[in-house]
């Protein structure tokens, strides 16, 4: 069961991401195109839809490819708001009582009067029919949704971790980078090894916290998108953070990316809705990673 309850609040900024700008956690140029983006929002609506469950692993290659595509195509012919770090923003939680996790992510800006476009492209499922982020399977998408104009993905994965990188078992020893490492080396789609997939991506920033007695690691990173090597374009970089906390063996990890010339945009409120995440008590609808491998449905 997954249960989204709207509420208007203030989540306060958690200043642990390398670009924060130290002070009121705004940094943020001012909106010069409110009237534009208040007619947009008039006059279109963009609705998508995205397969539920890819039929191979270079779907979700191509799925990244095509959203790149169309948000840039957007958001060219439709700019955005140039300032949506507001204290007045309005954010959603979703509760996954399944994997038994809560993030909060933002809906709208009252006094842009912007909204965000939200399609939930995966709805939460049990770890062993979700699909794979690499050809192992070992890491897994248990839920996933996007903003296709404003070029912005929240995504929640599950998996075990990458002994090359954590070791030890007792995970009150292992570095934020390391587990920044764990996660990243699993995630890709491509029949590459760990360190070519690290080699898509390069981390920032990473440290750890704990909260209500849980130990969370932060970190946050650059991934490249474009089809090859040789271009150096910013805007062929997605920038992402993430947060990852361990459960009866496995890593939940939740993501929230947008493209690197979203990021003064967009960023902060990214940064908001990965220090939301938290692992909740399980429930009798919870399902554990290790329960049923074999169940596809």
């Amino acid at each position: 069961m997954v249960v989204l309850s709207p509420s208007l609040l203030s989540l306060p900024t958690l200043h642990f991401f390398r670009y924060d700008p130290g002070s009121n956690g705004s940094g943020m140029l001012s909106h010069k195109n409110s009237n534009y983006s208040r007619k947009f929002h008039e006059k279109i609506r963009v609705c998508c839809g995205i397969a539920s469950k890819p039929t191979s692993q270079n779907m979700l290659w191509r799925r990244d490819l095509l959203l790149f595509a169309l948000s840039s195509s957007l958001s060219t012919l439709f700019p955005s708001s140039g300032c949506l770090a507001e204290d007045d923003k309005r954010m959603t939680s979703l509760v996954d009582e399944i994997n038994a996790y809560t993030y909060s992510y933002p809906v709208e800006l009252p006094s842009k009067k912007f909204l965000f476009k939200w399609v939930e492209s995966r709805k939460p499922e049990r770890y062993s029919s979700a699909a794979p982020l690499s050809p192992d399977a070992r890491l897994r998408i248990v839920s996933e949704r996007v903003d296709i104009v404003d070029n912005l993905i929240i995504s929640v994965s599950i998996g075990p971790p990458n002994i090359q990188f954590l070791k030890s078992k007792d995970k009150k020893t292992w570095a934020a980078k390391d587990v920044a490492d764990s996660v990243l080396s699993d995630k890709s789609a491509l029949r590459v090894t760990s360190s070519q997939r690290m080699s898509e991506s390069s981390v920032l920033d990473a440290h750890a916290s704990e909260i209500d007695g849980e130990q969370y690691w932060y970190y946050e990173y650059l991934v490249r998108k474009s089809p090859t090597r040789s271009a150096e374009e910013s805007n062929l970089y997605r920038h992402y953070v993430a947060s990852t906390a361990e459960r009866e063996g496995y890593l939940y990890s939740l993501s929230a990316s947008t493209i690197s010339k979203q990021w003064t945009k967009m960023g902060p409120l990214l940064e908001q809705t990965v220090s939301s995440f938290r692992l909740l008590a399980p429930t009798d609808n919870y399902v554990p990673p290790y329960k049923d491998p074999w169940r596809f449905w």
